[in-house]
């Protein structure tokens, strides 16, 4: 059994893949070391002496300094390193930008929409523009039940506290995320439901709206009827007549959007399960399909692995900006850039935010960066897409599914039970997770540690995306965990 990785030559630290006894001798590479203490699974042990101030070196980039000196084989985590960011930076673009060689696309089977569009779902949605209504989208929901039958997948609204008392950018972006939900390929039909007399008014949403199909779409506000329910049963009705309509055929893969996020990380993460979706995404772009990586804060320190692989000079000034203004809406709230990794992080191994971010970006492969988008937007071009959009698991997410993905990828450590309104896959890093919440986990990455190669792993997910393309339900679908959060207070590109 293997169990160090030195991920490449340039590291002077190696990831324990599965726990090291003190004592042991062991190889990372071309290099052999006794472990001086005891290494849990995920974290670093030193492969050669660190002076204190040196940098810890790992993917390749530093990642941070020591505190004090560091021996052979000791532990390198929090007690003796820290991160060596700060606050904005001046990125200068020098372009190595990848070339990608075409692959004729498999096929799935999908659901064809009247704009062209491709869906791997055929359901109807009800979204509330008001919290004041989400008890009546639930009871909606609950007693429509009937009408999915069919090709009908389902009925299902996504509730959220918003929609009145805001003004401003802050009432503009739920606007802008409500509606980028309505035009959701997967969503057949939808039912716009409303009170009446909150901020978001009727006129302001069929605005942020645009142009839209009077058979796919239908609006209800609940003070103009006497009878909310009877008025939506009626209104159901259609649409589930409109949505009863498509049926699943053969669609290729070059239609796929895909959503990468990745949340509950441990040191595993960065070696087995996000370079296992980075290879899936290289494939899905080589096949002329989408993929899209967000969480903003967690490219903070990895950008020397993004930004040289932006496909022009405009692709790469919008990256830029999109990473400097975070880090301003950080320094804007009083808030400390680069104290992101969580306690499980910490727990599972990763010390600073360059750590993880140098393992979050693994999920964007090596395909070049076609565009960026800001919230609330849709992907547009075909290739690897940057989403503005923060760490927080459900609001990123919910912001893949607002663009437009089909399907997201969330790898993770520790586990989580969440899902987004699209199908949510979740990827393992270590096979002990995968085995312990089993009813939470679609795919193990674990067997990575242990010698298969990521390109294996990453045929294996491909095949696994197809067959939810084409039908199958995630873990968290089976469970009907399906839900939405909004960023707040957040800024554009």
């Amino acid at each position: 059994m293997t169990k160090l990785i030195r991920i490449t030559e340039r590291d002077n630290v190696a990831v324990a893949l599965h726990p090291v006894a003190k004592g042991e001798t062991l190889t990372a590479g071309s290099v052999t070391v006794t472990a001086a203490e005891d290494i849990p699974q995920g974290h670093k042990i030193a492969l050669e002496p660190i002076a204190e101030g040196a940098a810890v070196v790992k993917y390749g980039y530093p990642i941070g300094h020591t505190t004090a000196a560091v021996e052979t084989g000791m532990w390198v985590h929090t007690h003796n390193m820290k991160t060596n960011l700060s606050g904005e930076e001046e990125y200068t673009y020098t372009p190595d930008v990848p070339t990608v060689s075409a692959v004729e696309p498999e096929t799935f089977m999908g659901f064809r929409r009247k704009d062209g569009r491709a869906a791997v779902r055929n359901e109807i949605w009800i979204i509330p523009t008001v919290g004041c209504v989400n008890d009546v989208a639930k009871k909606m929901v609950a007693d429509n039940q009937d009408l999915v039958t069919g090709s009908i997948e389902g009925l299902y609204t996504f509730t959220h506290p918003y929609g009145c008392s805001q003004t401003g950018a802050d009432h503009a972006q739920t606007r802008k995320l409500l509606a980028a939900l309505v035009r959701h390929p997967n969503a057949a039909a939808v039912l716009v439901l409303s009170l009446g007399c909150e901020n978001l008014q009727h006129d302001q949403f069929l605005e942020e709206l645009g142009p839209y199909d009077e058979n796919r779409v239908k609006f209800l506000t609940c003070q103009d009827v006497e009878d909310e329910f009877a008025a939506g049963r009626e209104l159901l009705e259609q649409l589930a007549a409109y949505a009863a309509q498509f049926t699943r055929q053969p669609i290729p893969v070059s239609d796929l959007v895909i959503g990468m996020k990745c949340g509950g990380s441990d040191g595993l993460s960065g070696v087995t399960a996000n370079p296992t979706v980075g290879a899936f995404s290289d494939m899905v772009i080589a096949r002329g399909g989408s993929t899209v990586l967000t969480e903003v804060p967690e490219m903070f320190g990895a950008e020397g692995m993004l930004l040289s692989r932006c496909v022009n000079r405009t692709v790469f000034d919008k990256a830029a900006s999109m990473l400097n203004n975070f880090k301003d809406y950080f320094i804007s709230h009083h808030e400390t850039v680069y104290e992101n990794p969580s306690p499980g992080n910490k727990k599972g191994g990763i010390t600073t935010l360059e750590d993880k971010s140098c393992g979050c970006v693994q999920k964007g492969g090596t395909a070049p960066i076609v565009d960026v988008i800001g919230y609330g937007d849709p992907v547009t071009a075909h290739g690897l897409n940057m989403l503005y959009g923060p760490g927080n698991d459900l609001v990123s997410a919910t912001a893949m599914t607002a663009a437009g993905a089909h399907i997201v990828l969330f790898t993770t450590g520790r586990g989580t039970p969440f899902s987004a309104p699209a199908p949510t896959i979740k990827i393992a890093s270590n096979s002990q997770l995968a085995a312990k919440k089993s009813g939470w986990i679609d795919f193990d990455a674990g067997p990575v540690a242990d010698g298969e190669p990521i390109k294996d792993a990453a045929a294996r997910l491909f095949d696994l995306v197809l067959q939810v393309a084409s039908g199958q339900k995630s873990k968290s679908e089976q469970l009907g965990y399906r839900e939405i959060a909004i960023f707040k207070d957040g800024v554009t590109l």
